[in-house]
């Protein structure tokens, strides 16, 4: 059962924000204070990367741990009401990222995902900087934060 009504419920879903999250953000200006230029949201490319450094072939996803099912994750717990909604709902959203980062993968892009809670460990931005910029010199074509 809920413990809110479902009007507030709905006013407080309306107000997740899909883009320019606070985590994105984050890695966006670690990114910029690198040196790293870039393009935001690509609707051209699967999945609609949150960052994109088109040069380098590079496509950055910033996940939401509960909203993409971060294995392991303090941040990911299954929402006591309505369980059969969520399970459905965060399974789709898993098997989506899965088929897009492989259909990017398979497009010779190099694919880097930077979790929520990362973002959250990392206060200093020269830091957070300083390893997605190692990441994306690298050769590696794919790879999850941490």
């Amino acid at each position: 059962m809920d413990v809110v009504t479902p009007h507030q419920r709905s006013r407080m879903m309306a107000g997740i924000r899909g883009k320019n999250t606070k985590p994105e953000m984050l890695v966006r200006r670690a990114l910029f204070a690198k040196g790293l230029r870039f393009r935001l949201h690509r609707r051209d490319l699967p999945g609609a990367p949150d960052i994109v450094l088109p040069g380098r072939r590079v496509a950055i996803f910033v996940h939401g741990c509960f909203w993409h099912q971060h294995q392991g994750c303090k941040y990911v717990k299954m929402p006591d009401s309505n369980n059969l909604f969520w399970q459905d709902k965060l399974g789709g959203n898993l098997r989506r990222d899965r088929k897009n980062i492989n259909q990017l993968l398979q497009n010779g892009w190099r694919v880097l995902v930077v979790w929520e809670c990362f973002t959250r460990m990392k206060q200093d931005i020269s830091k957070l900087g300083e390893e997605l910029s190692q990441w994306i010199q690298g050769t590696e074509s794919f790879r999850e934060i941490p």
